[in-house]
């Protein structure tokens, strides 16, 4: 299928690239523009053959220049002291990295323990926050798999210190195996969610197929964030005893819990409320105004 823009259209778009080059410029300092990789980053390097919950603790300090890329990685053994702390080189293209670790500066291990130096290549995703790609060894023949890492507030340790407990790896393992996107993309995606109103037939509990999507993203953005809780309120025109449409107002918000429910979301991350009809958006002398009245409302709390 051909898309047709008209005059003003097609010069907006140009417009809209040609300040979008701008202002990558004047981020990057260069026309192909690149993310900001620099940073703490945290996540896991699964050697090919093994399950991911098997997986070890990778750590890295990344320091982007233009298109070169220093830094050091830290290794570390689930549910033990081992670890080790990797210097690296390496360069940065648009969206993918190349590194190549240089030398061990520290380490701790055992006589069932190794540590190799690796090189690989990763790839960050705008849209997931994640950076993955595959390595391998040039020290240690058939040490080869994947890294996933994401942005981490964590200090970055080359020192015996762990810089966190592992207690964090079974949850990220969780929330990846779900599809969930990294926490610095969900809470984008959380501070930019719009709410919008679920609307009902006159009289009627019953939910419109329609919403289902919306439903769908709302879900997501609630079980991407283990401290947040969603709270459903239902509401009704003026129709009707106040006694009665403060009963259909809770039928209504009752809908939408349940169809959170059977869809994933746990019971105890939902709060419901009903006002009946004493909060209407607008007129209850017009249809229109009692169509947007006889709603269901949103907000994270």
């Amino acid at each position: 299928m051909e898309l047709y823009f008209s005059k003003y259209e097609y010069q907006f778009m140009v417009l809209f690239k040609k300040v979008f080059l701008v202002y990558c410029f004047a981020l990057t300092g260069a026309i192909n523009c690149q993310p900001n990789i620099s940073g703490n980053w945290q996540g896991i390097i699964q050697i090919d053959g093994q399950t991911i919950d098997k997986s070890a603790l990778l750590y890295a300090e990344f320091i982007q220049k233009n298109g070169a890329l220093e830094g050091k990685m830290r290794d570390e053994i689930f549910g033990s002291d081992l670890f080790a702390v990797k210097r690296f080189k390496g360069s940065i293209s648009k969206n993918s990295l190349s590194f190549n670790q240089t030398i061990i500066e520290k380490q701790k291990q055992n006589t069932k323990t190794s540590w190799c130096l690796i090189s690989g290549t990763l790839t960050y995703s705008d849209s997931t926050g994640y950076l993955t790609g595959s390595f391998k060894s040039s020290d240690c023949k058939r040490y080869s798999g994947k890294i996933i890492l994401y942005k981490s507030n964590a200090q970055f340790s080359a020192t015996e210190a762990s810089p966190l407990s592992h207690s964090w790896v079974k949850l990220f393992l969780k929330d990846y195996n779900k599809g969930l996107n990294a926490p610095i993309i969900r809470e984008i995606e959380r501070k930019n969610f719009k709410f919008l109103p679920i609307y009902f037939e006159t009289d009627k509990a019953d939910l419109d197929s329609i919403y289902a999507s919306f439903l769908f993203k709302m879900i997501r953005v609630v079980d991407g964030h283990s401290d947040l809780r969603i709270k459903v309120t239902g509401h009704t025109d003026a129709d009707g005893s106040d006694e009665y449409n403060l009963e259909l107002s809770k039928k209504r918000a009752e809908t939408l819990i349940n169809f959170f429910i059977q869809n994933g979301l746990s019971k105890d991350r939902i709060v419901i409320d009903f006002k009946g009809e004493s909060l209407p958006v607008d007129t209850n002398a017009t249809t229109d105004g009692k169509q947007r009245n006889r709603r269901v409302d949103f907000s994270f709390i």
